[in-house]
């Protein structure tokens, strides 16, 4: 049987695509993979990609219909996303989110032992930083 192993990739859409690099790489601390101006920035993370679109432009793209070419895609309003940490870099993170003045809206303690810290994007995207045992 085949079956699916992985999230290859991930994206939200933020419409300035400048601010999205600001905290993407300078608060969360990731390395850019790719971008194209104006239209997208991709961060490798792990074995996957995360994704930023601005939404305006990623829903115009292939208008012909080509089937070789990815289709219009994005979303209207807030998108959630999660990434992985280890236990021990909650109080790190927490300290670095304070220090570049982003707000954390929540902080969750799971039954199964697994934390969580939730803040937004400047595309007001759900950010989740979560231990992996969230899911155990």
């Amino acid at each position: 049987m085949n079956s699916l192993s992985a999230v290859l990739e991930t994206a939200v859409y933020c419409r300035d695509l400048a601010a999205a690099r600001h905290f993407y790489s300078t608060v969360l601390g990731l390395t850019e993979y790719s971008e194209l101006a104006g239209e997208y920035l991709f961060y490798r993370v792990g074995q996957g990609m995360f994704l930023v679109f601005n939404p305006e432009k990623s829903q115009r793209k292939n208008l012909n219909g080509a089937a070789d070419q990815p289709p219009g895609h994005g979303c209207r309003g807030a998108g959630h996303m999660a990434f992985t940490i280890d236990h021990q870099e909650l109080e790190h993170w927490e300290s670095r989110l304070r220090e570049h003045h982003v707000h954390i809206e929540s902080r969750v303690d799971w039954p199964g032992g697994g934390k969580s810290i939730y803040f937004r994007d400047p595309g007001n995207n759900s950010i989740e930083l979560a231990t992996a045992d969230i899911w155990s």
